[in-house]
């Protein structure tokens, strides 16, 4: 594979570092302050696309920024898998920062100079670990990440925020301990942190050891990816602004666990020592439990962004489960649904958002009629709702289909016993809001009155995003030939 250097990775890493400066400086201008919010994202997002005819190519661009350590760069290098990532991330943070104007100033929002700086240093260190060329870069983004995040969980300032945020740090900062003790560990077995298609562990260590060694960066990765019993800090953090919510749901903090889950499995580890070692095993019937537990616990929320929090959980684990499967169509499952996710579950938040600013309703049990009122809103809940239940035309449809050919492929029907009862169960707790807010009567919401634009044209975006990824997969960004590329990679080495 030609390797390229450019310094592309790095403009689109400190984009947002140098937008985030700007940020703080122009505190008493707003206006001011949210054009840096949306130049930085459309810069970023025109760097990160600008990469895509290279790697198209079998072209690997990379940057070595520093050495950190003897044979340890910082290193920024674009693979498919890391560039699939990256623009999904940055193509949804153009419209997150949209929707997040909207929000913050529907409902007046204090402190909304750290809230937009916060988020500014969010995307950074989410493009780094996207392009991350090593673990221990990864790491110093993944750290970046949980730090940045934290005073957007905090942003209302009130008891409940500052008990989340404290739940978030003691969970996240613990879990990147496992990770660096992991990352030190796999240096002393192999002398190489590289990711490498296939992985690289194969040959270092014992059986017990490297076993254990998955063990401890499963607990490293596993809290941000949200796996049970290691996931409580999510619901938890539902008390963040919406627009933080969708950040954490759709496109940082929880997507760069399973992100790095599957850079671990995939790039550490690899298909075959995965096999010899029968973790496989072990990581699939963990993640089924969390897929079927958190989605009952989806059915008993009242809260509606307590609900989508807990989908969020159960959908997390199919992405780990087609990941831990390593047949060729579960990992192509698996980095679809990745991507389709974000699209359907950062519809889902949007809507939610909206509900709130123009109703400050909260409780499922309180939209009756809402449908009426915020048609473009709740259709596009609908087609998120389709879409998680992987129903045509979703994208979730498409996703599914082949995390359900996967388990046929790896001769493990009892998956597939799995996904099926977790689609009843996303049926069973997205449909009777649907139907709540279309066809159960109310004296309350009458006429139709939906949010601003700011806030309805993104999520009706995303929404038709979600459709357009399940009839033409390719039309946006290549993303399912970039799937196959890191798939044909991964399973040809490994």
């Amino acid at each position: 594979m030609e390797v390229v250097h450019s310094i592309r990775p790095a403009l689109a890493v400190m984009v947002s570092m140098i937008a985030a400066l700007l940020i703080l400086r122009s505190d008493r201008h707003p206006n001011l302050r949210e054009f840096w919010t949306i130049l930085a994202a459309l810069i970023k997002f025109t760097l990160v696309a600008s990469l895509l005819p290279a790697v198209m190519k079998g072209q690997v661009v990379e940057i070595t920024l520093l050495e950190i350590l003897p044979g340890i760069p910082l290193q920024l290098r674009v693979d498919p898998f890391g560039l699939y990532f990256a623009l999904v991330a940055s193509g949804l943070w153009i419209l997150t920062s949209i929707y997040s104007i909207g929000y913050m100033r529907g409902l007046k929002e204090h402190a909304q100079t750290r809230y937009f700086f916060s988020f500014a240093l969010c995307l950074s260190a989410t493009m780094g670990l996207a392009f991350a060329g090593n673990l221990l870069t990864f790491f110093i983004f993944y750290e970046m990440l949980t730090i940045a995040t934290y005073p957007l969980v905090i942003h209302k300032e009130s008891r409940e925020a500052i008990v989340a945020g404290r739940k978030y740090l003691t969970y996240l900062l613990t879990a990147g301990v496992f990770f660096l003790f992991s990352i030190g560990w796999t240096y002393s077995l192999a002398g190489s942190l590289d990711f490498v298609p296939g992985g690289f562990l194969a040959g270092h260590g014992s059986r017990e050891i490297l076993q254990i060694l998955f063990v401890t960066f499963l607990l490293g990765v596993g809290a941000k990816a949200a796996v049970m019993p290691i996931h409580a800090w999510l619901p938890t953090a539902m008390i963040a602004p919406t627009p933080v919510s969708a950040l954490l749901h759709a496109v940082a903090v929880v997507k760069a666990g399973v992100f790095g889950s599957l850079r671990v499995i995939c790039y550490v580890f690899g298909p075959r020592l995965l096999m010899e070692l029968d973790i496989w095993i072990m990581l699939a019937y963990l993640v089924s439990f969390t897929i079927l537990v958190a989605s009952m616990f989806a059915l008993a929320q009242d809260n509606l962004k307590r609900r989508l929090a807990y989908s969020t959980i159960s959908q997390l684990s199919y992405i780990i489960l087609g990941a831990a499967l390593v047949s060729p169509n579960s990992l192509t499952g698996s980095m679809l649904h990745m991507g389709f996710h974000a699209f359907m579950k950062i519809t889902l938040f949007f809507t939610a958002g909206a509900i709130y600013v123009k109703t400050h309703v909260e409780n499922i049990s309180q939209m009756n009629g809402i449908g009426r009122q915020m048609p473009f809103t709740m259709a596009a809940f609908t087609i998120g709702a389709l879409g998680m239940a992987g129903i045509p035309p979703v994208s979730g449809f498409l996703s599914k289909w082949y995390l359900c050919l996967g388990t046929l492929e790896a001769h493990e029907k009892v998956f597939l016993v799995v996904l099926l009862l977790s689609a009843m169960l996303n049926i069973g707790y997205f449909f009777p809001i649907v139907f709540r807010a279309f066809f159960k009567p109310s004296d309350v919401f009458t006429r139709v009155d939906d949010a601003s634009p700011a806030m309805v044209v993104p999520l009706t975006l995303t929404a038709v995003m979600s459709v357009i990824l399940c009839i033409a997969p390719n039309a946006v960004f290549h993303l399912f030939h970039l799937t196959r590329m890191s798939v044909q990679a991964i399973l040809g080495a490994g």
